[in-house]
């Protein structure tokens, strides 16, 4: 919904905020979560907000809320409510109202040392009882004082509020980087963002107890939902962009490349600079950028050739420069990297191109490009591309789809589907989850739809709590072949109940798609079921919007349908005394948990 990407106008969200809710809430294959809100300030319109951008994002939210200014008591000392809820979420939202050992002037250096570590006693204290509730918990850091007592000394004195203010962001940084499941949400850089005196305004504090002014509220409630929806995997994964005018400045095909603008010697040309460099630190990061552009295929290359480019032809996944509709290629390739279209940012200085891309693939994400001085600003600020953790394999996922592009290559020389798989020299190591994997493990739950029978999701502390219990079966495997590795891909739960385990959750990701890697895995877990004594296999499959590849999962492996209705189907698989494994293209490595290597050629 275009009134909700950035640049939004906020006082007319929250005008239209009913009308806005009832359209939202329609929508198909919203996935619903409880989300509990612990605010020390006045929370009514940022809930409101928070809904909105929650449902424009695929989340339907169901809220509890603390009482006004209870958010420690009601955390600290539940009465039994808020475990109830069960959130699957924990939102804390404070401000600098909130500190309550704040410096006097007048203080000693010595007093003021004590007035800090009794406030950080006081939220540490707050941070551990939220740990109890085992669900991500966001919480806002602290905008600085809107005065400075001490001008720009109070940065500097151990007196100083704006010193102190900044040790208290310190100290939460400290401790998100510590503590798995703690987000902080930077507060102090988004009222810095829209300007201190505007962001604290005296009167909306004074007359509502708001922490910042009313139309700065969606601003607000959105930088949260930005966090809440990358917990949750709804985060864009690709960049598909448009070049004449928007990479650079120019067109290509007449203006020729070397008067294109890009480097240092116009405004215009630093201002497709960033922008390219923009999208070069996010490619490092693990997001897929791509070119979409209607021009001659060798005259887009020879602008990315151009010695000022800071982006060149290697930095692209999928290049696709021609003359077809640019909605047909967005589309082409969104099947080529095996994504669904809704994972793509579209990029585009002409406003008919964006219409057409809305019109035809409506869960694309089409940011309002006006200027160029401003693409960067628009890009950044719309939060498709969130983080709430970096790993190894998120700066590795670019060149694995590079590698993916040249295994595609190597298809086309074969008839034969299985010689192709066999010429690929793959390799799996697949084990029950280790601590050092959970963060990838979690994040590829969150963010797979596609391979994923049942789309549930689950937090870094339930995946560690499958992982310590007994009553769990996991698989965590890794894929590799000639071409490189692929990383982590694919991540299996099943509860155990006597002698049958119910998958209650198995992903994969989409870049191994149709490799027998969940050959691999089934061989694997019938293997460690036949070990504690299991001798049915049970699985459900949940339609959505984004898993009909897998519908035909289980069928394809061998289970029989026991029971089926449009929301769900149960298959059963009763393990054979003489199994015979499935999977003929991967040497499968298995690693049980106690470090004996057990090694299956297959």
């Amino acid at each position: 919904m275009q009134e909700l990407e950035y640049p939004f106008d906020g006082e007319a969200l929250l005008r239209k905020k009913r009308a806005l809710r009832r359209e939202l809430s329609a929508q198909p294959g919203l996935v619903g979560k409880k989300v509990a809100i612990l605010s020390g300030t006045t929370v009514g319109e940022v809930k409101n907000m928070l809904e909105l951008f929650l449902l424009a994002s695929g989340i339907r939210p169901v809220f509890w809320e603390s009482p006004y200014g209870l958010y420690y008591e009601s955390l600290v000392f539940d009465d039994g409510s808020l475990a109830a809820f069960s959130p699957d979420v924990i939102y804390m939202h404070t401000s600098v109202h909130n500190l309550q050992n704040m410096p006097s002037p007048a203080d000693s250096a010595e007093e003021a040392e004590q007035k800090f570590a009794a406030e950080a006693a006081h939220w540490q204290g707050l941070w551990q009882a939220a740990a109890r509730f085992e669900c991500p918990v966001v919480h806002n850091n602290f905008e600085l004082p809107d005065t400075r007592v001490l001008g720009s000394f109070d940065a500097v004195a151990a007196q100083g509020r704006v010193r102190f203010v900044n040790r208290m962001n310190a100290l939460m940084a400290q401790w998100a980087a510590q503590h798995a499941n703690f987000y902080v949400h930077d507060l102090c850089w988004l009222s810095a963002s829209e300007g201190l005196s505007r962001w604290c305004n005296p009167a909306a504090w004074y007359a509502y107890k708001y922490a910042c002014d009313v139309p700065y509220i969606p601003t607000l409630a959105h930088s949260v939902a930005c966090i809440i929806k990358a917990l949750f995997g709804k985060n864009k994964k690709a960049v598909a962009t448009d070049l004449d005018n928007t990479l650079w400045g120019g067109v290509v095909g007449d203006d020729g490349p070397e008067a294109l603008a890009m480097g240092s010697e116009s405004p215009d040309g630093m201002a497709h600079t960033a922008l390219q460099q923009y999208l070069k630190d996010l490619a490092g990061v693990g997001i897929l950028l791509n070119v979409c552009s209607k021009n001659e295929d060798s005259a887009a290359r020879a602008g990315l050739r151009q010695p000022s480019a800071t982006l060149h032809e290697d930095d692209f996944v999928c290049f696709c420069a021609n003359w077809q509709p640019k909605d047909a290629n967005l589309a082409a390739m969104a099947k080529q990297l095996n994504l669904l279209p809704d994972s793509f940012v579209f990029l585009d200085d002409n406003p008919a191109e964006r219409a057409l891309v809305r019109q035809s693939l409506p869960g694309m994400a089409v940011p309002e490009l006006t200027c160029p001085e401003t693409y960067v600003r628009t890009l950044d600020r719309a939060g498709y591309f969130e983080a709430v953790g970096l790993s190894a394999d998120d700066k590795n996922r670019v060149q694995m789809y590079k590698d993916n592009a040249a295994r595609q290559a190597q298809q086309a020389q074969f008839s034969d589907y299985g010689a192709y798989l066999r010429s690929l020299s793959m390799r799996a190591e697949i084990c029950p989850f280790r601590p050092g994997q959970l963060g990838r493990i979690t994040q590829l739950i969150n963010k797979t739809n596609q391979f994923n029978p049942t789309t549930r999701r689950y937090t870094e502390a339930e995946v560690a709590a499958c992982m310590q219990s007994d009553a769990c079966l996991t698989l965590a495997a890794r894929l590799e072949d000639k071409f490189g590795d692929n990383g982590l891909v694919s991540a299996l739960i099943a509860r155990v109940e006597g002698a049958q385990a119910h998958i209650d959750l198995w992903v994969m990701s989409c870049r191994v798609f149709k490799r027998e890697l969940e050959l691999a895995m089934f061989d694997t877990l019938v293997a460690a079921c036949r070990e504690c004594g299991v001798h049915t296999i049970l699985g459900t499959f949940l339609p959505t919007a984004k898993n009909a590849p897998v519908k035909g999962l289980y069928p394809s492996l061998g289970f029989e349908l026991v029971a089926e209705t449009p929301e769900q189907a149960d298959y059963r698989y009763s393990i054979p005394a003489s199994y015979a494994p499935q999977c003929r293209c991967i040497e499968v490595q298995y690693t049980p948990n106690d470090a004996q290597t057990q090694e299956a050629t297959q």
